[in-house]
């Protein structure tokens, strides 16, 4: 790749201790490999698999990611509200307004990352459509490179989501399902997209959690808490190649180790 080129690599939600635990002994490695210049995670699943807390934030730094995104269970630990407002670069969704904590962008060595949240089946939020109309009006002409991570069920909503911004960003990738699409792609003006990033989190599990568990869960239909499988993890997530001119995509491809 020509000097001109920006490298990003965008993980899915790190779910409980597993999530942690492979990112931390592999994500040296994995920025060596695809030469990363920069790191997304969503990090709101980090915490035994609801929110994250703050010795994992400086951990997750500590190792090399340059922003933390979140979703909907970013407020389950509520040691962590403090750190939405003192650490710039730990997002929670944009789309919550202003009346609570944190931010819900960050633009870091010129680099724009956006957090919103999807509607469809998901706790009621502001429009994320409007939502990211307006935080992309905000920003510096010069600002190219633009990432957002749209946390939201609905494979519906998140495409809908990348043809509103083709063009208009970098890149769009869903997380929140915890299972990685097939679908990932440059859309005509320039955009790449994934519906999901999957998941950094133990493998041979329910979406993170322990299967015996979850089955259980299903056949009583009983309000049981999910527990994070404690086994083996891998990490799943993209490559992105951009133009850092013009931070039009020149790549998109699946990680998963």
């Amino acid at each position: 790749m020509s000097n001109k080129t920006f490298t990003t690599l965008l993980l899915g939600d790190i779910y409980g201790d597993p999530g942690c635990r492979v990112l931390f002994m592999k994500l040296q490695t994995l920025k060596k490999k695809y030469r990363a210049d920069f790191v997304v995670v969503n990090g709101e699943n980090a915490f035994k698999g609801f929110g994250i807390i703050p010795s994992q934030v400086d951990m997750l730094f500590g190792i090399g990611v340059d922003v933390i995104t979140s979703g909907n269970h970013i407020w389950q630990q509520e040691d962590i509200y403090p750190y939405l407002d003192s650490q710039s670069s730990l997002l929670r969704p944009a789309n919550y307004g202003n009346l609570v904590q944190g931010h819900g962008y960050v633009v870091k060595d010129n680099v724009c990352v956006i957090n919103l949240q999807g509607r469809m089946n998901m706790p009621a939020t502001d429009d994320p459509f409007k939502c990211a109309q307006d935080i992309l009006k905000k920003l510096d002409s010069k600002v190219k490179t633009i990432f957002v991570d749209f946390h939201a069920e609905s494979p519906e909503e998140k495409e809908a989501m990348g043809f509103f911004l083709d063009g208009k960003v970098t890149a769009v990738v869903g997380t929140h399902i915890h299972v990685q699409t097939m679908d990932e792609k440059i859309l005509p003006n320039g955009t790449a997209y994934i519906t999901d990033l999957g998941m950094c989190g133990p493998k041979g599990s329910i979406i993170g959690s322990d299967p015996e568990l979850a089955i259980k869960r299903q056949l009583t239909q009983m309000p049981m808490k999910a527990q994070v499988l404690d086994a083996a993890a891998e990490i799943h997530g993209v490559c992105i190649h951009s133009d850092a001119e013009t931070g039009k995509a020149l790549s998109i491809e699946r990680i998963a180790e």
